[in-house]
């Protein structure tokens, strides 16, 4: 059988390395092979086959507490393949067995357990991934990776709620913990050079209640925290003779609900104002996907529905901009950085799948639609088109995008292209289309060059230019000494990506991010100081006049711990033309210059008690604000965790005598009896609307695919005397719906 030959010699695996150039010697500079296993491998977590004694375990090295130190328990993983799966076990000795952490049973929930996870770079791109993760409870985590999981880009590097079909399970005895993994090649998708496949994969294990993670391969410190988790450096590995299933998942489903709405009667109807309107729903759906090729995946839905999507977090506007709320709906998880042509910051892109059956937070039915997504050599590509039904005086709407990606130059460069279409009846066609490039031209250098046009049937462009994007980026990325981002952008008027998101039009932004970190040495406590200093400077593109500037000078401090210290101070100037209303209060035109300085707090991530604390003050407008910001969580037990919210803000105008309070609360119960029965309640009150909205699921997870949900909603008006004749009823309205999916395999 072959074995790794990572180690330098006389450097064994477990031993820790004592320095980052000995440490190197960890990673190999070419791909090394995977072995094929030699025997059946019973997937039950007690990794006892030999099979797996004839593989050599992976050398590891300590990540953290200690960069490159000696690693105080004794960690042994091992991969393999046949022709159809890909094998990962785990051996994690403990010499504290009672000390292993396993404190949840709720699935994708990161609560300060002990993680065995890995990452598999599958179409070995250097910037996209899949993270699966299991704890010694057996609570499978999935996650998709994109951007090389780097937080400098135009989207969120990381998808916590993309799901994928794969098997794990742990057991436990008085030495540790186990596990085995078995991932199919058709979840994963990759590439074929004649017999051989290469893949990027990194590994790494986490004991909770030393904050310790040993990991494979070597990678550096200037990566950051999240070092561990970029898909551009895992170590190569190659596997041979990989000829994976096909199979199709079809998988129906069946919902069935009822809702009652309170609705208000004619004076002469009743001696109560208020009646209820009731309505039931009984439907079916379906959903199929199948790869055709390992390189390729086809989606198919009939009757699309997301009932058992779990309600959005509710946000206080401050500013004179709509809110971004994500995505959660699993349909368009399925490798959705495919489909991703960021035009600035996290929330501007040509294509946002929100705008797809859903209208001003109202749901709108979807028909149905096709997805199909895959990459031939360099080229990634991916095609999308949803239609759906008429709704509110509306006609129906035909959506569609299109997204080709070429990688170029070295494997951190593409040029890329868009297509996004949305038609109807009603007049409200819309056609967006863009290029893109990232190129690495040397080092941590990177250049982002974006163009992008609309043409929408309301608005009639002026010119060319005012109904296009243009933007330019110029950065070096990195962790550990000067990194910088330097930037330009400016959007026409008459720009609408009616199928994106677009948080301003009409402007010139010129701007600018320098940043200097310190590292300290592997075993100090304070891992990391950065200075940063951000400004921005946005102009109106008819007669070049200051819109809005500000300049932020932090400083960030990164513990061993994981906690995180942010202290900052901005300076802003807002010049307002139109009156806006920013928590109730109406904000006048004006130019408006103020300053707040604050602190924002991490907790370390691995504790049972866990959360971050963001504080505020300072002038606001013509006024001034005091803001804090707490989001706790509290694993109570491996059944129970508690997680809250609360925010609140202060406003006061002395001038015009005006001052009001919001307060934003949140309170997630999370209950999970094992990793199969699992109920939430999520309660939000929002005293801008006077609301309390709930928000309860219950799950039956028999297997991947195949789920019964029961789930309600109800709204509460608290405040039931605000102006209304007659008084408002006390429920603002419910619905209860039971949802049942069963997933068949062929």
């Amino acid at each position: 059988m072959p074995v790794y030959l990572l180690a330098a010699p006389g450097l064994a695996a477990q031993t820790g390395a004592t320095d980052e150039a000995d440490a190197a010697a960890l990673r190999s500079p070419v791909p090394v092979p995977i072995p094929r296993l030699a025997g059946e491998i019973d997937v039950d977590g007690v990794v006892d086959e030999p099979a797996w004694e004839a593989i050599e375990p992976l050398p590891m090295f300590m990540w953290a507490p200690t960069h490159g130190g000696e690693m105080t328990e004794r960690t042994e993983v091992r991969i393999a393949h046949d022709d159809e799966y890909l094998y990962l076990s785990g051996r994690m000795y403990d010499s504290n067995p009672d000390g292993i952490r396993a404190n949840t049973y709720l699935r994708d929930a990161f609560s300060g357990d002990d993680l065995l996870s890995f990452v598999i770079d599958s179409y070995n791109d250097y910037e996209t991934g899949a993270w699966l993760g299991t704890t010694p409870a057996g609570v499978r985590q999935d996650r998709s990776l994109s951007n090389d999981g780097d937080f400098t880009g135009d989207v969120m590097p990381f998808n916590v709620d993309w799901n994928a079909h794969w098997q794990v399970v742990t057991s436990r005895n008085d030495e540790g913990w186990f596990a085995e993994y078995r991932v199919p090649f058709s979840s994963l998708g990759f590439q074929a050079q004649g017999d051989e496949v290469t893949m990027g994969i990194i590994v790494y294990r986490f004991i909770a209640r030393k904050n310790e993670r040993h990991v494979f391969p070597f990678i550096g410190r200037e990566w950051g925290q999240g070092g561990f988790l970029k898909p551009s450096q895992g170590q190569r590995m190659t596997l041979r003779g990989v000829r994976p299933a096909t199979p199709a998942y079809v998988t129906p489903y069946v919902l069935g609900g009822l809702s009652r709405t309170p609705v208000l009667r004619e004076p002469s109807d009743a001696a109560s104002f208020w009646g209820t309107e009731r309505d039931q729903l009984a439907e079916p759906g379906v959903d199929l996907k199948y790869s055709p090729s390992s390189n390729l995946a086809i989606d198919l839905t009939v009757n699309t529905d997301f009932a058992q999507v779990e309600a959005d977090d509710q946000q206080v506007n401050l500013t004179r901009f709509s809110l971004f709320f994500p995505e959660k709906r699993q349909f368009f998880q399925e490798r959705s950085s495919t489909f991703d042509f960021g035009t600035g910051g996290f929330t501007d892109r040509v294509f946002f799948s929100r705008r797809i059956g859903l209208e001003r937070g109202e749901l709108v039915r979807i028909y149905g639609g096709a997805r199909l997504v895959g990459r031939i050599a360099g080229l990634d590509f991916g095609v999308l088109n949803m239609q759906t039904a008429p709704t509110a005086g509306r006609s129906g709407e035909n959506m569609g995008v299109m997204r080709l990606k070429q990688q170029v130059l070295n494997p951190y460069s593409f040029v890329g292209g868009i297509l996004t279409t949305r038609y109807g009846s009603n007049g409200r066609n819309n056609v967006a289309y863009g290029l893109d490039s990232q190129l690495r031209l040397f080092g941590d250098e990177y250049l982002t060059v974006t163009w992008a046009q609309t043409q929408d049937e309301v608005v009639r462009e002026r010119n060319v230019l005012d109904a296009s994007l243009v933007r330019a980026r110029w950065e070096r990325r990195t962790d550990r000494g000067v990194s910088y981002n330097l930037f330009y952008r400016r959007v026409g008027p008459d720009y609408l990506p009616r199928l994106g998101f677009q948080l301003r039009n009409d402007f010139t932004l010129f701007g600018g991010e320098f940043a200097h970190t310190w590292l300290r040495g592997a075993d100090a406590t304070l891992n990391g100081i950065t200075l940063a200093l951000v400004g921005e400077n946005y102009q109106r593109n008819v007669d070049l006049t200051l819109e809005s500037r500000s300049i932020r000078p932090e400083v960030r401090l990164e513990f061993k711990s994981t906690a995180m210290i942010t202290a900052y101070a901005n300076s802003q100037i807002e010049d307002i033309r139109r009156p806006f209303r920013a928590a109730g209060v109406s904000i006048e035109p004006g130019e408006h210059r103020f300053t707040e300085a604050g602190i924002d707090w991490s907790l370390p991530r691995s504790t049972i008690f866990r959360g971050d604390i963001r504080t505020t003050a300072g002038s606001f407008y013509d006024g001034r604000r005091v803001g804090l910001i707490f989001n706790p969580t509290w694993t109570v037990s491996r059944f129970l965790e508690v997680v809250g919210g609360y925010e609140v803000n202060r406003l006061e105008f002395p001038d015009r005598g005006e001052a009001t309070t919001t307060h934003l609360g949140r309170l997630r119960l999370n209950f999970a009896f094992n990793t199969h029965i699992s109920f939430s309640a999520f309660a939000q009150y929002n005293n801008l609307d006077e609301r309390t909205s709930v928000n309860a699921r219950f799950r039956y997870h028999f297997r991947e695919g195949t789920d019964l949900w029961i789930v309600y909603n109800e709204g509460f008006n608290f405040e039931r005397d605000r102006g209304f004749d007659p008084r408002l009823p006390w429920s603002a309205g419910r619905n209860i719906m039971i949802k049942y999916s069963h997933t068949f395999i062929w």
